[in-house]
């Protein structure tokens, strides 16, 4: 890998080094852009998933059901947590950005939803009939890589 692309093919609010891939939903935020999000008064906290080789494994199963999805290391702080709490109080949503951030929360949620500080491995494939628990709203891409034939659930 060329330098130049270890600096362009990392998001802006990465901090720990432990990936193969950058989470690419985000990949196209710059520092401008999170600014203006929070300017507007919406909030941002971040969470750690070291996005593994296995995410670029094509699903080969026809049924989704018999799919075992790799396993990703991840973390949710206590700090983050709690302000996931503090804005569900307030009435606010959890937008996610990627599905990466999707996996921890989704891992670190209690089955009633309130979000819990986490960190550990997580293996969670989301696919019908999974029930959110902590997310509202996703916002992400679909990169090539992750497109797949039609599947049966």
């Amino acid at each position: 890998m060329l330098e130049q692309d270890r600096e362009r093919y990392q998001t802006i609010y990465a901090r720990r080094p432990g990936a193969v891939a950058a989470p690419t939903a985000g990949l196209h935020f710059g520092q401008d852009l999170l600014e203006r999000v929070k300017a507007t008064g919406i909030g941002s906290a971040f969470v750690t998933l070291h996005v593994g080789l296995g995410t670029f494994r094509p699903i080969g199963v026809t049924r989704l059901d018999e799919h075992v999805m790799h396993a990703e290391w991840g973390e949710l702080s206590a700090e983050t947590a709690r302000q996931l709490r503090a804005a569900r109080s307030r009435g606010g949503r959890i937008v996610a950005v990627g599905t990466t951030a999707v996996r921890v929360l989704e891992t670190a949620a209690a089955a009633s939803g309130e979000m819990q500080p986490w960190s550990g491995e997580t293996n969670l494939f989301i696919r019908p009939p999974h029930t959110f628990r902590a997310v509202d709203v996703l916002f992400t891409h679909w990169p090539l890589h992750r497109w797949v034939p039609a599947m049966q659930v």
